[in-house]
């Protein structure tokens, strides 16, 4: 199976950690994320792993040349942003793509049961599959609802939200390259929302069984990471 490792990014929101280093390249439970994310890839049968470079890209290049840190049986191969091109885009430039292949960001630490996703995603010959987190949220504030005359119609003391987001891991169909053009910045929501308006097969995808997901997009978000790794390591390197 293949899958792309989107990297390219350069972390602005974790700076000054990635002054230095990429952010797939950031430590947790003392290895690379990305390092992390690449064996949970071969652990479910992902031989054909493609890393999308763009920024301090040659930290992570020579990481993975050294052969002690590649997985027995995986090849990895990359692609260059010259220019970033969102988190859509870099998938025109990679050759020999298979007919379902993964996309995931280069910051994410999950749980996630990346076979159920796969042959879900088959099954529903969906053109583009989208794993969902589930999120609660409780506002501490009582929330007014107004009519057009500014009058209260209604009053939600505290109220919580339920909300299902994108959890930056994706299953595509090999007939979606389509839709993206080669050297082109390309963001996922804008292809979703194209998709949509086309009538396509898009589907959220929810894992029956629990797990954890965070995406290591800020400073507070890679301390949390560093700590829900080192308490449920065997979670994470279990496979």
């Amino acid at each position: 199976m293949q899958a792309i490792i989107l990297a390219g990014g350069q972390g602005t929101r974790l700076r000054p950690y990635t002054v230095i280093f990429p952010k797939p390249m950031l430590p947790v439970g003392g290895k690379p994320i990305i390092e992390i994310i690449v064996n949970q890839l071969a652990s479910y049968g992902f031989t054909d792993i493609v890393i999308s470079l763009g920024y301090l890209g040659d930290y992570i290049r020579m990481f993975f040349n050294n052969p002690a840190n590649v997985p027995a049986g995986v090849t990895i191969r990359y692609i260059d942003e010259t220019t970033p091109l969102g988190t859509a885009g870099p998938i025109g430039l990679v050759e020999g793509l298979e007919d379902n292949f993964l996309v995931i960001n280069g910051d994410i630490l999950t749980t996630l049961d990346y076979s159920d996703f796969m042959r879900t995603h088959v099954e529903r010959g969906a053109l583009l599959s989208v794993a969902v987190g589930e999120k609660t949220i409780t506002v501490n504030l009582g929330i007014l609802d107004l009519n057009q005359d500014s009058m209260i119609t209604n009053f939600h003391e505290k109220p919580t939200y339920k909300y299902s987001d994108n959890m930056g891991i994706y299953i595509y169909s090999s007939r979606i390259l389509r839709y993206i053009e080669k050297n082109t910045r390309l963001d996922l929501n804008n292809l979703v929302l194209k998709l949509i308006g086309d009538n396509e097969k898009v589907f959220g995808y929810c894992c029956n069984e629990p797990y954890y997901w965070i995406d290591i997009g800020a400073t507070g978000d890679y301390e949390k990471a560093n700590l829900e790794f080192e308490n449920n390591r065997a979670k994470f390197e279990k496979r």
